[in-house]
């Protein structure tokens, strides 16, 4: 539970799309590096956990946050990879009284959280806020090997990397073994400005592709195949060590100073790949983080509020994101998870 009130990660590690925080401090709250705000609304009420209080909901190419405009100290981030639908459906408003709001289901650690959405700006700006939000999640969700260590993908055709937009390929090198098996595999390296892939000559889907945002180190360690290329991952790419055997010992130590060099480029400006243009009537917001005279405002740790993270588990304070026991559909011929009270398979059918 530490994490959620913003336990420290790793240097350089970018958590702000993969994890849920509350009562982040405000170094937390301001954007990160390659971290865009698209979309800023004022005026929303956390209709779930503070129903009546209004605040301010930015939205990032990684994350949503929710500021109250009480104290900035409570406040909600929720990173794109935890969401699981949005929707608009009626909701009470303390402010608006009966009227639509944004859904966000998400899920985190094997719980579910619910969060309530209230734009109380104009008749139709909760509408508006869900086109924005409900686009910037695609736009994240298609662009996941930007940021996602994938593994026997279609990620070569024909012998040649298939590019992604904001991809720019730098060196191609043959004759590169993957020592992930005894006898080793032959391959050939694609090193571009978001990431290395691998890939064996006789077979392409026998590939890796590793973006430099989950590498967490790079060396050249001694094996028993001789010197090699050592890549570790992020443990939240799964903590991988791997090994290439790059011959003669001029080319390892190329590409070995070539990575090195786009990893630390790569860390100082980020590449995300999350492209999303709100169009005229969109609710496109130019701020950037939190104002500068703001960024010298001591912000003390909150307590640890406990329970009261309660009112955000999707199925109540007793569920806790615990699975319900399941049941015969009749409409899919198929036991499943009991739903929700007043929830219907139809209306799962049609949240995306």
């Amino acid at each position: 539970m530490a994490d959620l009130f913003g336990a420290r990660a790793e240097p350089n590690v970018c958590w702000q799309d993969r994890e849920i925080r509350f009562d982040c401090n405000a170094n937390d709250i301001n954007l990160r590096q390659g971290e865009e705000l698209i979309t800023l609304v004022d005026s929303v009420e956390d209709t779930k956990g503070n129903n009546g209080d209004l605040g301010e909901l930015r939205v990032s190419n990684l994350r949503l946050c929710w500021i109250s405009k009480k104290n900035r100290r409570t406040n909600i981030c929720i990173g794109h990879n935890c969401i699981t639908s949005v929707n608009v459906r009626a909701a009470t408003s303390r402010i608006k009284g009966s009227t639509q709001s944004l859904y966000v289901l998400t899920k985190y650690h094997n719980q579910r959280f619910e969060f309530i959405f209230t734009a109380t700006a104009t008749e139709n700006a909760t509408d508006s806020l869900f086109a924005s939000i409900q686009g910037v999640f695609r736009a994240y969700d298609s662009s996941r090997l930007y940021r996602d260590l994938k593994l026997r993908g279609a990620l070569v055709v024909d012998r040649e990397l298939r590019l992604l937009p904001l991809e720019q390929t730098y060196s191609r090198v043959n004759g590169v073994w993957n020592l992930s098996a005894e006898q080793g595999n032959l391959g050939t390296f694609f090193i571009s400005n978001v990431r290395v892939v691998w890939y064996a000559n006789l077979a392409e889907n026998f590939n890796v592709s590793i973006p430099y945002l989950q590498i967490r180190s790079i060396k050249v360690r001694d094996s028993k195949f001789g010197q090699a290329l050592v890549i570790e991952t992020t443990p939240a790419s799964g903590g991988y060590i791997l090994g290439f055997k790059v011959d003669p010992k001029e080319t390892l130590d190329y590409v070995f100073k070539e990575i090195s060099s786009l990893w630390q480029v790569y860390a100082a400006n980020p590449v995300f790949g999350v492209e999303y243009h709100p169009d005229a009537s969109g609710l496109a917001g130019s701020a950037s983080g939190i104002l500068p005279s703001e960024q010298d405002v001591e912000i003390v740790e909150p307590t640890d509020r406990g329970d009261a993270l309660a009112q955000y588990y999707a199925d109540g304070a007793g569920g806790k994101g615990a699975d319900r026991d399941p049941v015969y559909c009749a409409e899919l011929g198929l036991a499943v998870e009991g739903l929700k009270e007043g929830l219907t398979v139809e209306q799962l059918w049609s949240v995306l």
